[in-house]
């Protein structure tokens, strides 16, 4: 199974240092692990960094990789080009990596993932004319259709409504689980950190403040000391546990 670890990972912009010394344990698949942090902590700079984008000191490592492409990156801009087409914009992420000539498997794969996400309806639509929600499901269309082993997901539900959020999330740890996936989700919702995620890592000034378990990161110490909220965390009725603002 697919595993991720860094080994002192640091990455900035020209001369300006975003991230230093970022250490983690192996993050195995099988696991929706959620990447927390205030603004510019660092989030979409570490994403970035392990997939390529960024150069800098330190090792990304990659064990257990089926392919020679294991990851594939959601960024909060996914880039779309306005004048495709949805289905035109999903089969051409699918085409990444230089292949010229569309197979048969490529158009099952897009048709696979609009029906996966339950957005089959906006195939035709221009990506111009979607709402910022719309686009955000493209983006993880984008994503999903690579196929990868490694999912990165740069804040996905922030422009979504609350049942398209948990739907998301609730997708996304399924197939975590059900097909060996590491997928690491940007997330500002503390909550659904808490209700959806495995495990997490917790960005504090471009350093690692926490990475674990997410029952035991995530706690009223560590919300005081990286978000500056007085919390508790408490079960619902049904034992899940609850983020609860004092």
């Amino acid at each position: 199974m697919v595993s991720l670890q860094l080994d002192g990972v640091a990455a900035g912009y020209g001369r300006a240092p975003v991230l230093s010394d970022i250490s983690t344990p192996p993050l195995q698949g099988g696991q929706l692990v959620a990447l927390l942090g205030p603004n510019a902590a660092g989030k979409s700079t570490l994403f970035r960094r392990i997939f390529g984008l960024l150069r800098g000191p330190g090792t990304v490592r990659i064990d257990g990789a089926r392919t020679d492409r294991p990851i594939a990156y959601m960024p909060q801009d996914n880039g779309a080009r306005p004048v495709l087409s949805v289905y035109e914009s999903i089969l051409l992420a699918r085409m990444q990596g230089g292949r010229l000539t569309v197979q048969p498997q490529d158009h099952a794969e897009v048709e696979r993932v609009l029906a996966l996400l339950d957005i089959g309806h906006l195939r035709g639509r221009h990506v111009g004319d979607l709402s910022g929600g719309q686009r955000q499901m493209i983006g993880a269309a984008q994503a999903l259709v690579q196929n990868p082993q490694i999912l990165l997901m740069d804040e996905p539900t922030s422009a979504l409504d609350l049942s398209r959020q948990i739907g998301l999330l609730g997708l996304l740890r399924r197939l975590a689980r059900d097909q060996g996936l590491l997928i690491i989700v940007a997330l500002h919702d503390i909550g659904h950190a808490l209700r959806f995620t495995d495990a997490c890592m917790v960005i504090r000034d471009g350093a690692l403040a926490a990475c674990g378990p997410t029952a035991t990161v995530v706690t009223p110490a560590l919300l005081k000391q990286v978000f500056k909220v007085e919390a508790r965390i408490e079960p619902c009725s049904k034992g899940h546990p609850q983020l609860i603002l004092d």
